[in-house]
């Protein structure tokens, strides 16, 4: 499934100022769209697990564009379904994080809790 809004993010992420400003944008919304819909959505133990992963010093720069690139796209409106959408809202969401769970595979494991 191709993810136009995803794409567009994960271009913008193409140095490290970019990923910097990404980063601060995630920290500024993450936890209030968690508070908002964690109760709706199943996967957010893995966006946790990303944020995790973003907040890393160890983590380089390049290796974290990616993350913030899903995580922005998680917390911003610009959906290919809308978040209101019943049931469905989600999904797209969903279909981002994990393709970025399963492109860090093991090297996320360490950032769940």
């Amino acid at each position: 499934m191709q993810y136009k809004e995803f794409d567009d993010l994960r271009e913008q992420m193409e140095d490290e100022e970019q990923v910097y400003k990404g980063m601060e944008k995630v920290d500024e919304g993450l936890w209030h769209k968690i508070e908002k819909v964690g109760s709706k959505i199943s996967f957010v133990k893995d966006v946790k697990a990303l944020f995790q992963y973003m907040k890393d010093p160890y983590v380089q720069w390049y290796r974290k564009s990616i993350v913030v690139a899903a995580l922005l796209y998680f917390i911003l409106p610009i959906d290919s379904i809308p978040d209101i959408a019943p049931l469905i809202g989600y999904l797209d969401d969903l279909g981002v994080i994990m393709a970025v769970v399963k492109y860090l595979g093991s090297e996320l494991i360490p950032y769940y809790d």
